[in-house]
C-alpha cells in the first residue's frame, strides 16, 4: 500500500496553504504524504470517511496550565495539575503550551512529572517568579525574579521552552514585566504577559506600545478591565498601533479573563485575536470557558469567519511559539489532524463576567490524529463493523478450554 491511512472526502481547511475545499489527505509513517482532490481508496491500508466533516491541522492551545493552577495559594504546585492527555485530544488539540506554571526553581520537576510523561505535545513558558504559580503571593516577590537563572533554565530546556512569562503582579511598578523582558532577551525568546492587576501607574497602552517587542504576546486581551473602545464604541487606536508593531493578541479565556462586552464589538469591527487559547485550569474547565472548541465556537458565533477561527487555532499559535513545523498539513508535516463537525442548533455560551451569548453553531471533535495515530475517535470512525471481523472472538469449542459442566 502507498499509504497507511487515508482521510476521505472531508473539507480541508489549512490556512497556511490557503486550502479551503474538498480534499483527501493521505498519511504515511506519521507524516502527511499526499493532499489531493481524489485519492483512490485501494492505495491505503486504512480509510476513514471524513465526508461532512472539517479536516484541519491539529489544534494548538498556547495558554493552559498543566502544573500549578492559578488561585490556589499555599498548595504544592502539582496538586491542581490538569493532565494534558485528559483534555487535549478529545477537543482536537494535539499541542499545548503551559504558560508559566513553573519557574526556574521547579521547572525540572514539572518536566519530569508532566511534560516527559504526556502524549500530548507539550511546550512551556518559564515563569520569571522562581516558584511559578504556586501562589499569587510568590509572584509578587522581586527577589525571586532572577533573570540569569530563568534564562539559564530556558536554555537548558530549549527543546520545550518557548518563552518567559509573568502573571498576576499587582504592584504599581513594572518590575515583573521588566525582569521578564530581561530574561527573555538573555534567552532570545518572546514573553507572554498576563497583565494581572491593572494600575494607573502602569497603563495597558504603555505595556503594548512601549514595553513589549515584536513577537511578544499579550494574553487575556478580552478581560473586562482592558480599555478597548472610545466614546463612539470604536476600537481604540493604540490597539491597532500595537498590532502594527507586531504585538501578538492572545485570548487566554480562563475562568475570569473573557468578556463578551469587549470581545463581541471588537470582533464585529474585524479586530480578531491572533491566537485563540483556553487558559485551561481547574477553575475554568467546568464553567464558562469549558474547552478549546467551545472557545473557538464563541468567536464563530460572534462573526469571525470559520477559516480565521481555524487560523487562530493552528498555524498562528504554532508560529507564535516558533514551531512552524506545526499547525498545517503540508506534505512532509507531522500528521497532527483534527476532524471537526459544525453542529447547527441553538447553543448558549457564557463569559467570565456573567454574560451570555446565544448562537446557532458549535464545533465538536469527531476524531484526532497525533503523528498519524488515532488518539480520539468519538464515533468509532477508525474501527470496522464488528460483523465483518469473523466469528465470535476467543477460543472455540474443541480448543484448549475449561468449559462449565453443562456446556
Amino acid at each position: 500500500m502507498a499509504y497507511d491511512l487515508l482521510l476521505k472526502g472531508g473539507q480541508l481547511i489549512d490556512p497556511k496553504n490557503e486550502i479551503d475545499g474538498l480534499r483527501d489527505v493521505a498519511i504515511k509513517q506519521g507524516k502527511i504524504a499526499a493532499v489531493e482532490p481524489e485519492i483512490a481508496v485501494d492505495r491505503a491500508e486504512s480509510v476513514i470517511d471524513a465526508s461532512g466533516l472539517l479536516v484541519t491541522p491539529g489544534l494548538v492551545d498556547i495558554h493552559m496550565h498543566a502544573y500549578a493552577t492559578p488561585g490556589h495559594p499555599n498548595e504544592w504546585a502539582g496538586d491542581n495539575s490538569i493532565l494534558p492527555d485528559g483534555f487535549s485530544f478529545r477537543t482536537g488539540v494535539t499541542t499545548m503550551v503551559d504558560t508559566g506554571s513553573a519557574g526556574w526553581r521547579n521547572f525540572e520537576d514539572f518536566r519530569f512529572r508532566v511534560i516527559d510523561r504526556s502524549k500530548t505535545r507539550l511546550f512551556a513558558l518559564i515563569n520569571i517568579a522562581g516558584t511559578g504559580m504556586t501562589s499569587t503571593d510568590h509572584e509578587q516577590n522581586p527577589f525571586d525574579m532572577d533573570t540569569d537563572k530563568a534564562a539559564a533554565m530556558a536554555k537548558e530546556h530549549a527543546d520545550i521552552v518557548v518563552g518567559i512569562k509573568t502573571a498576576h503582579y499587582y504592584g504599581p511598578e513594572w518590575i515583573s514585566v521588566d525582569r521578564c523582558l530581561e530574561a527573555a532577551e538573555k534567552a532570545a525568546l518572546p514573553v507572554m504577559i498576563d497583565f494581572g492587576y491593572f494600575k494607573l501607574e502602569r497603563p495597558f497602552y504603555q505595556l503594548l506600545n512601549e514595553k513589549l517587542r515584536r513577537g511578544d504576546i499579550a494574553t487575556h486581551i478580552f478581560r473586562g478591565p482592558v480599555p478597548w473602545f472610545n466614546a463612539k464604541g470604536e476600537v481604540l487606536d493604540y490597539l491597532y498601533k500595537a498590532r502594527e508593531k507586531g504585538i501578538i493578541f492572545d485570548v487566554g479565556h480562563g475562568g475570569g479573563s473573557f468578556c463578551f462586552r469587549n470581545a463581541a464589538p471588537a470582533t464585529a469591527q474585524g479586530f480578531y485575536p491572533d491566537s485563540i487559547s483556553t487558559d485551561l485550569h481547574v477553575g475554568s474547565m467546568n464553567i464558562g470557558m469549558l474547552d478549546m472548541l467551545t472557545t473557538m465556537s464563541k468567536f464563530l458565533v460572534m462573526g469571525m469567519p470559520l477559516a480565521e477561527v481555524i487560523r487562530a487555532s493552528t498555524v498562528n499559535p504554532a508560529s507564535e511559539i516558533s514551531h512552524s513545523e506545526l499547525g498545517h498539513l503540508s506534505i512532509g508535516a507531522v500528521a497532527d489532524v483534527a476532524l471537526l463537525k459544525v453542529q447547527h442548533g441553538r447553543f448558549g455560551y457564557a463569559d467570565s463576567f456573567g454574560g451570555r451569548l446565544e448562537g446557532d453553531q458549535r464545533l465538536v471533535c469527531e476524531l484526532t490524529l497525533k503523528d498519524g495515530e488515532v488518539v480520539w475517535d468519538w464515533n468509532g470512525r477508525a474501527a470496522i463493523d464488528y460483523r465483518d471481523l469473523g466469528e465470535t472472538y476467543g477460543i472455540r469449542e474443541g480448543e484448549f478450554l475449561i468449559l462449565p459442566p453443562d456446556a
